[in-house]
């Protein structure tokens, strides 16, 4: 057989799939379509290549059917897909050029099993409808439910078109952005246009520098500077040049009186002075590398990183929480520590919030819970790293931005992280390849949400794959054990560009991009540099040590890749063939960036010209009721009391997690050790 034979798999009696149709009834009833009386999901699977019909039930019998409760079905033809019998059917792919982990993995084993003719997987699911249903309702279905348009493709009473990405050629296409005589509407025209999310005053320190220069900047180089300088990179508005005014009234005809300083970075003077000032002995390192340590004993440190994925969630609650774990887990090993933990803050919308009062654009409050819980758990689970507490909160205020706050805790030997790449060490990426998932994630999670942000945000949208993760991580510990780099990083909110220009700071970096593995073809240059695909690291590898680190990397079956090199130039410069795509100065990337002026003032917390409250004491007799029942039901009442239990017993189950009622579960009781 040669082209695309799509394998269906499903539940081999009704015995097997009830309690899993009763939960998606119970969903498709809340969603308002009360005729749908039975539905079944059936996973999908794309196979593209040539190969003979008996190795396509070998690869459906022992690799994507279990034979216990599931059958299969091989269709090439609308006419043989069981699927038609159905009332109705909704069918989901993801969207061409969308992170596919499953799809990856099982590619490796059809090969690894010696059935080399396929060349490309895909995956999807259909969800085979019983009962009547209006056009209007399906679409509901489809776009609320059960699939996520923003990373998604969805098919109503239709099979969905295998959603591999088309072929396309080599592009080497290096645009030049002419900003050396443009206007400030033009440059402010040019920030809006590719989603650059800088201000004018940055915008004309760029169009200054290239002055200086000569020339205008090429895509790369503009596109580079904008995720450098982001919110999400470089936190603008923690160390923006605060004006601060007091104003103060405590009573209505009194004074008005005002006090100005000027605080110069939130973060520096309020939290960073504070750990300088006190000097802890026991600090090994804050603020300066991709996660905090600190001692546990002689022996060991103990490394932890928190961070935000609230845009990515708002609008794939999967995705954004599945690559918030990931971050934060590839921040650890970006100190050279084992990951051994998770931890999590979670807010949301109130999950009773009616459909017709959510605004435009948003994602309901259960539907961004379920798929953040799910993120999260499928990311730690898979790497074997259990969520060990964390808390959740409820409020209106969360409905259309929630709060996804992920932390991993790891542990590394003392002084086993190496931090100073040498001139002529050799830049080396390790792990996932490199595709257009997360191009302008940083400028995105710098951006205000609104009703459009789904429609542009698609390539910023990714899916993390936690088995390559698990895998990356052993190299780098053992790469670390035998002290094989001088320093390493995470491919963050820049992807290589963050990555190569961070650690090359102090010292200058040549790249040659034609070398960086792609997922698939046709990506430009810039594409190249600034996509924030994930699961990949880098290193700074000495030549007398790349043989070696290669040969570890084939060993746990993770792509190694040397890229460039460290050169002491002072300047950043990018090749693509002999095409000389970005030419730029250290100390203008990393020190170009205009400090923000922000203006704050601080009223009077009664307000002006308000009296003040009168405080009256609680006398003991307010204080007694005849029945606490109607209260106590209010307080159960309200979500953020409510148990966790349902929401977290996932993350930890696979370690035997009790989870206890309230905001806050207990450890778990049983954990494979963890040597580090």
């Amino acid at each position: 057989m040669e082209g695309i034979v799509r394998v269906e798999v499903y539940p081999r009696s009704e015995e097997y799939s009830r309690a899993a149709s009763e939960r998606l009834i119970a969903r498709i009833h809340q969603a308002g379509a009360t005729g749908i009386t039975a539905c079944i999901s059936v996973r999908l699977f794309f196979l593209s290549g040539t190969v003979s019909s008996e190795h396509l039930h070998y690869i459906a019998t022992y690799l994507l059917a279990d034979p216990v409760v599931e059958t299969y079905s091989l269709v090439q033809s609308a006419e043989s897909d069981p699927l038609q019998a159905t009332d109705h059917r909704i069918e989901t792919t993801l969207l061409p050029g969308v992170t596919d982990p499953e799809a990856d993995n099982l590619l490796k084993a059809i090969h690894q099993i010696g059935i080399t003719g396929i060349k490309q997987v895909a995956t999807g699911y259909a969800y085979a409808l019983h009962g009547e249903a209006t056009p209007n309702q399906l679409q509901h279905l489809a776009t609320r439910m059960f699939a996520n348009p923003v990373i998604q493709q969805m098919r109503i009473d239709g099979p969905v078109t295998a959603p591999f990405v088309p072929t396309q050629p080599t592009d080497d296409t290096v645009e030049m952005i002419a900003l050396r005589n443009a206007s400030d509407d033009d440059l402010l025209a040019v920030s809006k246009a590719r989603r650059l999310a800088l201000n004018l005053a940055e915008m004309q320190a760029i169009q200054a520098y290239f002055q200086q220069e000569s020339r205008d900047p090429t895509d790369a180089e503009l596109e580079m500077l904008a995720q450098t300088w982001s919110e999400h990179c470089v936190h603008k508005t923690f160390k923006a040049l605060v004006n601060f005014t007091m104003a103060d009234q405590r009573e209505v005809d009194a004074e008005i009186t005002e006090s100005t300083e000027q605080i110069d970075g939130i973060l520096r003077t309020y939290i960073r002075s504070v750990t300088e000032k006190l000097n802890k002995p026991w600090v090994r390192s804050a603020f300066v590398d991709n996660a905090g340590v600190i001692a546990f004993n002689d022996s060991w440190d103990i490394a932890f990183k928190v961070e935000t994925h609230n845009r990515p969630s708002a609008l794939d609650p999967f995705g954004g929480a599945h690559t918030g774990v990931g971050g934060v887990v590839r921040d650890i090993l970006g100190v050279s520590a084992r990951p051994i933990a998770n931890t999590n803050i979670l807010c949301f919308g109130m999950p009773d919030t009616p459909d017709d009062a959510l605004p435009a654009g948003v994602l309901h409050p259960r539907r961004i819970e379920q798929g953040v819980v799910h993120g999260i758990e499928d990311y730690g689970n898979k790497m074997g790293i259990p969520t060990v507490n964390g808390a959740v909160f409820y409020h209106p205020g969360y409905t259309s931005n929630p709060l996804v706050f992920c932390g991993c805790l790891g542990l590394l030997p003392r002084n086993s992280h190496p931090t100073n790449p040498q001139a002529g060490d050799l830049i080396v990426v390790i792990g996932g390849r490199t595709g257009r998932d997360g191009l302008r994630g940083a400028t995105f999670s710098s951006m205000g949400l609104d009703d459009t942000s789904s429609k542009v945000a698609g390539s910023a949208v990714q899916i993390g794959n936690p088995i390559q993760e698990k895998q990356v991580q052993e190299v780098v510990l053992q790469a670390r054990n035998e002290r094989l780099y001088n320093a390493i990083t995470d491919c963050g909110a820049g992807g290589l560009a963050s990555a190569v220009g961070e650690m090359g700071q102090h010292i200058g970096a040549s790249v040659q991009l034609t070398t960086v593995p792609l997922k698939y073809p046709g990506l430009r240059p810039w594409e190249i540099w600034l996509s924030e695909a994930q699961e990949r690291m880098v290193l700074a590898v000495s030549p007398d040590n790349w043989a070696h680190l290669r040969t570890i990397c084939s060993m746990h079956n993770v792509e190694a890749v040397a890229i460039g090199t460290f050169e002491p130039t002072g300047r950043l410069q990018l090749y693509y063939g002999d095409t000389l795509v970005s030419d730029l100065a250290m100390d203008f990337l990393h020190d170009g960036l205009p400090q923000r002026v922000l203006e704050a003032v601080h009223l009077s917390p009664y307000g002006i010209g308000e009296p003040n409250p009168i405080v009256r004491s609680v006398r003991p007799e307010m204080l007694v009721v005849k029945d606490l029942s109607p209260l106590l039901l209010k307080l159960l009442a309200i979500p953020t009391f409510a148990a966790a239990s349902i929401l977290f017993g996932a993350m930890t189950t696979r370690y035997r997690a009790a989870p206890r009622a309230g905001r806050w579960w207990v450890l778990p009781i049983m954990a494979p050790p963890m040597l580090p």
